[in-house]
């Protein structure tokens, strides 16, 4: 299981506001080339997300399902990639003082990555959940002050 956490120089409400919208999901998911809301209104329970990852000449195309939603805290969601199966990411947004920890805790749950699953994927998902944690605080960070913020 890959786990690993982000200090945010905001507020949890600002926070969610990020993965709240469907819009920016490119925004935060490493590797997606593209991505459109697809079934229902995100992020209510079985709304959908697709998304394009695009690597060198392949193009994988999959979508993301809502599992678990408690705004602005917690955020499950299950990634299908195809032929590759399909994981688990959970992203949990803690009060730290003003500002806030997100957590991302991600497992593969069916197909090939599933079965592979190991420490070494663990080692590749750690660099790519650093990456993300990464580019979400950037843009959470970049977001104007009136949203909620009282610092």
């Amino acid at each position: 299981m890959a786990v690993r956490h982000q200090l945010i120089n905001r507020a949890p409400e600002v926070v969610w506001t990020v993965p709240a919208d469907g819009t920016r999901y490119a925004d935060r998911a490493v590797g997606t080339d593209e991505s459109r809301t697809d079934q229902g209104t995100w992020p209510q329970m079985g709304s959908t997300i697709a998304y394009t990852v695009r690597l060198g000449p392949w193009t994988l195309h999959g979508h993301t399902t809502v599992r678990r939603c408690d705004p602005p805290r917690e955020l499950e969601l299950e990634v299908e990639s195809g032929s590759l199966g399909t994981t688990r990411i959970a992203i949990d947004v803690r009060p730290w003082g003003e500002n806030s920890l997100v957590i991302v805790d991600e497992h593969p749950l069916t197909g090939p990555v599933g079965v592979l699953h190991n420490v070494a994927l663990d080692a590749l998902l750690q660099l790519r959940h650093r990456s993300m944690l990464s580019r979400l605080s950037t843009v959470i960070e970049g977001l104007p002050r009136d949203l909620g913020d009282t610092h």
